[in-house]
């Protein structure tokens, strides 16, 4: 599966986000650009599809900016995602169903739609606070220095 660059940015900036979303406050896109090293205006067009999803919720203004609509043990990575990606969740095209229909109705049956699924309920299992436990998990890792 690959995941364009909206997916990722949209995973890594919601993950930052909920690593912060206990103090209630609103974050802009600025910081998140800065923390992060993604361009600002590219968060932009992210974050206006998140917010269209019902990911995030938005103010305006000198105190404006972005927080998640809910706690990141109810958001999917699933939710995200599908939020962004136009083409992540689209069927595969029909290949050969004009000569050979049967072979496509196997690969359809046989390998397309178990996938699908799979990658589906694999994706709506995960929320975003399991990505900020195992972003907690690979912080603590960095923090040891090992002398010889």
């Amino acid at each position: 599966m690959r995941l364009s660059a909206k997916g990722r940015y949209a995973l890594a900036s919601t993950t930052s986000m909920a690593q912060n979303q206990g103090n209630n406050e609103y974050i802009t896109l600025i910081s998140i650009s800065e923390r992060l090293g993604i361009s600002k205006i590219y968060l932009e067009q992210v974050f206006s599809l998140l917010k269209h999803g019902g990911i995030v919720n938005s103010i305006k203004g000198s105190q404006g900016g972005y927080q998640l609509s809910r706690a990141a043990k109810q958001i999917t990575v699933y939710d995200i995602l599908s939020s962004v990606e136009t083409s992540l969740f689209e069927y595969t095209e029909e290949t050969i169903s004009d000569k050979a229909p049967e072979i496509e109705a196997a690969m359809r049956h046989t390998i397309y739609k178990p996938l699908d699924s799979i990658i589906k309920s694999t994706l709506q299992e995960i929320t975003l606070y399991d990505l900020v436990t195992e972003t907690e998990k690979h912080k603590s890792d960095q923090g040891f220095m090992f002398f010889i």
